[in-house]
């Protein structure tokens, strides 16, 4: 297995660098042209957008919210009226505390779910309501990405394009033909794609079982393209309808991880030069990397006889993909913002569920999400810049344009927010005594720092807009299902506006010429540097809640 292993992971890194440069062009060119294909054109006049107009970094905030709430307010209706819809099979609608956390959720990129989905949705609810918002808020984070970007490229123009023409670029052009050609591989690959209900076997033993059918392999494909992460099934990726063996296992991997590891490719080809891709794209890689061979390490290393007799920490794993399999789909799913998962996370070595709320603490920008990881990482990197230059005294230049104090303290509260909301969500949960009893009482499977670190890695999730879980927190109660979902729409779209509102000052600014005291940021001093500030942002924020709970747990 391990063979096979390594053959499948030199084959991925194989194929995401032959996508790096098409794809990282093919989406710069996608953005900057201004011809428009039919589907797009007939959008715009139903809209109403004129897609040569160009929005304030406040309008373009705007058309973000008021396009997210639209979504958000549809998904909840959809779920509510399941009922009454064509393909329902039989369920009923969804209550309210928990169609609001869902609609929340797949409206963020989250994708928590709080239910099961083949014993909770039909079929028209997932095709409807959690596919198309697969789409659209995949392509919401692409569209805030791409405006951060040419608030670098622009010179004092004070506009950062339009969100509208950007999301729906994203989608014709990008998200849909990839889903499409990506769905065509996973069917070929054994993912089921039908309009069947549940089916009714008789198994070996002479039993009766039911089998769920239904669209998978449309809503697998985006699922993982988009970083959203939410399984048609309970099980997620370990079910065998969505990721059959070993080899689609590889190319679920393939498809969280190939647009946002050619995004640096865009950025670099948008600001006109590809070295500062190459930087961005080494501290990505070089951040995944680590966390893929600790999180590795601490599984194939874990405490225990029964460990030590199976060769590995083999507790919550499909033996289809193995320890190592395992290992790195988790990486993937928790560094980028998908929280797909083809093992349980609560069965993971206290180190190796330590890395992985790590590796979503750091604001998963390695890679990061669908724009997400872009955009938060450029953030990271005015800090890094500002540092240094008060460390020589200067003032801190970034591709050109100055970081003054009005740069710092957006990129500052930009840090600040998920850490805030994931303290106080995990604090409140056991501060409040209603919540306290909700959570203590019902939820938590396991009690001690392990059942403090369900909660922390909760929230965690939520206000990262992951959407993993360690699963053995019941998150379907009236706290729960409405703290977690404030959390994700907090966590969303806080860090949106003030990314955008960074955009917007940046486009404004005039070009500053490189001077011999200007620091070089494609160097591997510069990297070194934006990797310690992302490393050293999160270990000081969290390391005391982390030491409560899986530090805690991992010295037992």
């Amino acid at each position: 297995m391990n063979t096979l292993f390594v053959i499948q992971f030199i084959l991925l890194i194989a194929a995401l660098g032959a996508c790096y440069k098409p794809l990282g062009d093919y989406m710069g060119r996608t953005f900057a042209t201004e011809r428009d294909i039919a589907p797009e054109r007939w959008l715009y006049r139903w809209l109403r957008v004129d897609p040569r107009s160009a929005q304030t970094w406040q309008s373009y905030a705007r058309s973000v919210l008021a396009f997210s709430v639209v979504g958000l307010v549809l998904l909840y209706l959809i779920q509510r009226l399941q009922a009454f819809l064509p393909f329902a099979g039989g369920h009923k609608g969804v209550e309210p505390f928990l169609a609001f956390n869902t609609a929340a959720s797949f409206a963020t990129n989250t994708n928590w779910q709080n239910y099961s989905p083949e014993q909770t949705l039909g079929h028209s609810v997932q095709m409807f309501g959690l596919t198309v918002q697969n789409f659209v808020s995949g392509a919401t984070g692409l569209a805030v990405a791409i405006a951060l970007v040419r608030g670098f490229a622009y010179v004092k123009r004070g506009t950062i394009g339009n969100f509208w023409v950007d999301a729906t670029r994203a989608i014709f052009r990008i998200l849909l033909p990839l889903a499409v050609v990506s769905a065509l591989v996973l069917l070929a690959g054994g993912v089921i794609q039908n309009l069947v209900g549940h089916t009714d076997v008789t198994t070996i033993a002479g039993g009766t079982q039911s089998i769920p059918g239904g669209p998978v392999a449309s809503q697998e494909a985006i699922k993982l393209l988009g970083t959203n992460g939410g399984g048609f099934f309970n099980a997620n990726s370990a079910h065998p309808f969505e990721n059959p063996n070993a080899w689609t296992n590889i190319f679920e991997v393939f498809l969280m991880l190939v647009i946002p590891f050619s995004l640096p490719r865009t950025f670099g080809w948008m600001v006109g030069n590809h070295k500062q891709g190459y930087t961005i794209l080494g501290v990505m890689g070089t951040l995944f990397a680590g966390s893929l061979a600790l999180i590795s390490w601490f599984e194939m290393r874990g405490a225990g006889a029964a460990t030590q007799l199976a060769g590995a920490a083999l507790e919550g794993k499909e033996l289809a993909f193995g320890v190592l399999g395992s290992t790195l789909f988790g990486t993937t799913s928790t560094s980028t913002s998908t929280g797909a998962v083809n093992m349980m996370h609560d069965s993971m070595t206290p180190q190796g569920g330590l890395m992985a709320m790590i590796n979503m603490m750091l604001g998963e920008i390695s890679p990061g999400g669908v724009g997400t990881g872009l955009y938060g990482l450029l953030i990271l990197a005015v800090i890094t810049v500002f540092i240094a230059g008060l460390l020589v005294g200067r003032t801190p230049e970034y591709l050109g344009k100055k970081i003054g104090p009005l740069q710092m303290k957006l990129a500052s509260l930009y840090v600040l927010v998920t850490p805030t909301l994931v303290l106080a969500g995990t604090a409140l949960s056991f501060a409040l005594p209603w919540a306290r009893e909700s959570v203590t009482g019902t939820s938590i499977l396991n009690t001690g720092p392990h059942g403090l670190s369900e909660v922390l890695y909760a929230f965690t999730s939520a206000a990262n807009n992951n959407g993993s879980a360690f699963a053995g927190l019941t998150g379907n109660t009236p706290w729960l299902n409405a703290s977690l979902g404030v959390v994700m729409i907090l966590g969303r779209f806080i860090p949106i506006v003030l990314a955008l509102a960074l955009a917007g000052s940046l486009s404004a600014q005039t070009r500053v010429p490189s001077t011999s005291g200007t620091l070089p940021t494609t160097s591997p001093l510069y990297a070194g540097m934006l990797m310690s500030v992302a490393i050293l942002v999160s270990a000081l924020t969290y390391f005391p809640a982390l030491t409560l709970g899986p530090l805690a747990e991992g010295m037992h």
